[in-house]
């Protein structure tokens, strides 16, 4: 008699169990199958609980959002969406499916963990003096001027560009305000976003690195940055070598290896071997190159050394200096072109046959191209190695501008009346 074997009814237990488990697996699956897609692609439970279930809706109604989260450092470091989107002091509250999140995002909620880059942004031209270059100062706070003006004397408490009365708010919000904006003062007592250069939900540092993104603002005949950059040697060896480059390196570990070639953030910003990165833009700077008439920074000699530092990575000294020394020479011989526009001007001003401050006149747009255009694109091609823009872009419509300013200055004191003056009474 064998006293191990089971009774007959536990084979038929476990054999109805067997068959039940296998109709709800071939259940689910089907089930499964006609699922819609947005739903079959639902993060697993940990990105759910990073992500705390922002991604189950957001995976279906913006899905790029969620796939761009992917991709950041951020997610790989289990930050949630909620650690970015949490109310700071100030911020306006919304009530989003049962999660209170700030209704507008800015660099305050970046600086919560970012503090030092914050505190070194808001000493650039990037923050308060980039918005007041457009609107004036009028939408500061009497700190942000204190704050602003301490590291740029002059450059936010000033009027605000006469050219947004004359082009109209049209042009002005799709235009101007579409780079200024990066020091726009927000209603909780920031400046700014940092989403202009890292972008909002992939938040990148290689984004931030590449020429393109500057590009985005830093381009045209008033600042033709990113066309110079390209132009010059720089430019060329990037596109050459871009596939080898690691634009995405740590700023605390970057090295000549990751970027062999400099973008515009390795010369103005970046990290490189022992150099600290910053994010204040100015930094490294130490002329006002973008001014009518050039003058050195108030930090010129700090400032060139931590660009030259820069240099040494790839670059001997007598070649940095020989490069500098040649570039002052553009600056003074613009210096001396645009002076002598501003001396015609100044003539026509004082015997009343422009007004001042004003746009009404074709020789007002030619005196402003003159320097804003020509003289700036003359002095940067200068100092990042655009040749063609010294001299074609540059120098030849300075000399071309200074002989047409001339001419229309004397037809306008032959045939012209005295314009009314707006000096005070």
């Amino acid at each position: 008699m064998n006293l191990h074997r089971p009774p007959l009814g536990s084979f038929a237990s476990v054999f109805i169990a067997v068959v039940v488990a296998a109709a709800l697996l071939v259940g689910a699956f089907m089930i499964q199958r006609r699922r819609p897609r947005g739903e079959i692609l639902q993060p697993g439970a940990p990105f759910v609980l990073a992500t705390g279930k922002c991604a189950e809706c957001h995976r279906q109604t913006t899905p790029g959002v969620v796939h761009e989260y992917e991709m950041s450092h951020h997610a790989a470091r289990n930050i949630s969406c909620l650690d970015c989107h949490q109310p700071q002091a100030g911020q306006e509250k919304l009530d989003h499916r049962g999660f209170v999140i700030a209704k507008t995002l800015t660099a305050l909620n970046c600086q919560t963990c970012h503090k030092t880059e914050y505190e070194q942004y808001v000493r650039s031209r990037h923050a308060a003096p980039a918005w007041a270059a457009i609107a004036g100062p009028g939408d500061f706070t009497a700190e942000q001027i204190e704050l602003g003006e301490k590291f740029h004397p002059t450059w936010v408490k000033r009027a605000a560009n006469p050219l947004v009365g004359i082009e109209g708010p049209a042009a002005v919000n799709k235009g101007c305000y579409q780079c200024h904006s990066i020091g726009r003062p927000n209603a909780d007592g920031s400046l700014g976003t940092c989403t202009s250069c890292h972008a909002r939900h992939v938040a990148s540092v290689e984004l931030a690195r590449m020429p393109q993104t500057c590009g985005q603002c830093h381009l045209g005949p008033d600042h033709s940055q990113i066309e110079i950059y390209e132009e010059s040697k720089h430019g060329a060896l990037f596109a050459a070598q871009r596939p080898h480059m690691n634009l995405a390196a740590e700023p605390s570990n970057t090295t000549t290896a990751d970027t062999p070639v400099p973008t515009c953030a390795t010369c103005h910003m970046g990290a490189l071997e022992h150099i600290a990165s910053t994010h204040d833009t100015t930094e490294r700077l130490s002329y006002y190159l973008f001014s009518a008439v050039t003058d050195k920074r108030p930090n010129a000699l700090l400032g060139q050394q931590h660009m030259q530092e820069v240099c040494l990575q790839c670059h001997t000294t007598p070649r940095i200096e020989k490069f500098y020394s040649d570039a002052e020479k553009v600056i003074a011989s613009t210096n001396d072109l645009v002076r002598q526009s501003q001396a015609i001007m100044k003539r026509l001003y004082d015997e009343h046959l422009l007004k001042p401050d004003t746009f009404d006149h074709p020789i007002q747009y030619l005196a402003f191209n003159l320097w804003h255009y020509a003289g700036r694109t003359a002095k940067h091609g200068a100092f990042m190695g655009g040749a063609d823009f010294v001299q074609w872009h540059g120098f030849y419509e300075l000399a071309s501008k200074l002989t047409e300013l001339r001419q229309m200055a004397d037809d306008l004191r032959r045939n012209s009346g005295p314009a009314p003056t707006t000096q005070p009474r």
